[in-house]
């Protein structure tokens, strides 16, 4: 697979059907390593739906092939409010749903998009980026971790899961 064909795309309505494809892989490749992050009630298609609606969701994309998704924007959640944050401002970014299909893991995918996600943060001068990641994912949090995430404290999802999920945090400035 050569790298100089892979961009990043904001999503349109027409590329649901396919985002669902690999929500869906990865949900079946998490649940086979019991990993419990996502389930049949999150993420659904409604979730991604409203985030083309929003402009929030970018593609992964090689050729016609969709390796991976992630929605980012700049609304903070409700449940984040628990969360002693290091930025104090409102200029942050926050990811969700971070997905790349199974058969492309570990190939360097999601750290791209977390790089591309990074710049672009930086380009509009915000001041951090911010994201929540499933307790017992261990390579997503070492993920985050070892590209300069700090954790700093855990929210719950009762719909997805009794265990914690962890929060991070990546100041920019």
């Amino acid at each position: 697979m050569s790298s100089n064909n892979i961009y990043i795309r904001k999503a349109i309505q027409e590329d649901l059907d396919a985002v669902m494809q690999i929500i869906k892989s990865c949900t079946e490749d998490m649940i086979s390593k019991k990993i419990y992050q996502w389930n049949d009630k999150y993420p659904n298609r409604e979730t991604f739906f409203n985030d083309i609606e929003n402009e929030d969701l970018l593609l992964l994309v090689e050729g016609n092939q969709l390796l991976g998704c992630v929605s980012v924007t700049n609304k903070m959640d409700d449940f984040y409010s628990t969360i002693d944050w290091i930025a104090t401002t409102q200029k942050n970014i926050y990811v969700h749903r971070l997905a790349i299909h199974p058969k492309y893991q570990g190939l360097g995918y999601a750290k791209r998009i977390m790089k591309h996600i990074e710049n672009d943060a930086i380009e509009n001068n915000c001041d951090s980026i911010r994201l929540d990641t499933f307790s017992m994912n261990k390579k997503n949090n070492n993920f985050y971790s070892n590209i300069g995430y700090e954790k700093l404290g855990q929210i719950y999802f009762r719909d997805q899961s009794d265990m914690p999920f962890n929060c991070y945090e990546k100041r920019l400035k």
